[in-house]
């Protein structure tokens, strides 16, 4: 059994860049990439989280590896294409959960805020996809999973600029698998429910509005970043090769409600 399961969830050989890889959704998808056998690259703003996960995966046996930088200047993620391609080469994964989680309401949205929301949560992933997409079907195999949101797809809490570059980013993913995937890079997003990270905590912080949400829930809980680590590790692997262009919803059954 163990010996199969290596053959269909491992991921031995291969390098998956992550990035968010610091904290949350990010972290637990990191986690578990390494786990299955990845050399894992961490992508994040804040150095010393990304330490800690390093050292956490360093510990379970597993290499890893640290770009600091902010996604939401496009020099700066040249700069980790670069710094990418010059230390670890193209990587076979690339999951994309770095964002930001800017909403006003509309009629308080603002141009600044706009461009910020969409440079980090839609434009990153675009550029990072277009300098790793293209090496991965050359080389007949790749991975792209790109943690999108609820707001991608219902309007709720004042979904604004964050809402549409997730959905921008819902259709970057069936874009990317249109492109690659005949040639062996699947492609596809997440769609998380309600989960307490640190881009949630003005939610959490709410009594109200977490009863509210665990209320629209099949499972009655909200969302936990370790609920991502298998689905990260099924995408990544051989057991997803023939799911791509898809949205996969890992939100407790919030989206049938």
């Amino acid at each position: 059994m163990t010996a199969y399961l290596e053959k269909l969830f491992g991921l031995s050989g291969r390098t998956a860049v992550v990035t968010g890889g610091s904290s949350g959704i990010g972290r637990a998808m990191a986690l578990a990439l390494g786990g299955a056998g990845a050399r894992v690259v961490l992508v994040a703003r804040r150095e010393a989280p990304m330490a800690e996960v390093v050292a956490e995966l360093r510990a379970e046996g597993c290499e890893a590896g640290a770009i600091s930088a902010d996604l939401g200047d496009r020099e700066a993620v040249r700069a980790v294409i670069e710094q990418t391609l010059a230390g670890y080469g193209a990587p076979d994964i690339l999951v994309n959960s770095a964002g930001i989680n800017l909403r006003p309401p509309l009629s308080e949205l603002t141009d600044d805020v706009w461009d910020r929301t969409l440079a980090a949560n839609l434009t990153a992933p675009f550029q990072l996809g277009q300098a790793f997409g293209p090496v991965m079907a050359e080389r007949g195999w790749g991975r792209i999973i790109n943690v999108v949101s609820q707001q991608a797809f219902r309007a709720y809490g004042n979904s604004g600029a964050y809402g549409a570059a997730k959905a921008g980013l819902v259709g970057l993913t069936r874009s990317q698998a249109e492109a690659w995937s005949r040639h062996g890079v699947t492609c596809n997003a997440i769609a998380p429910g309600v989960v307490h990270t640190p881009l949630t905590e003005a939610v959490f912080s709410d009594p109200g509005k977490v009863a509210a949400h665990v209320a629209r829930t099949l499972i009655g809980r909200n969302g936990l970043p370790e609920d991502f680590a298998g689905c990260a590790v099924f995408l990544a692997s051989d057991a997803g090769q023939a799911v791509t262009g898809q949205t996969l919803f890992v939100d407790g059954g919030y989206s049938a409600t």
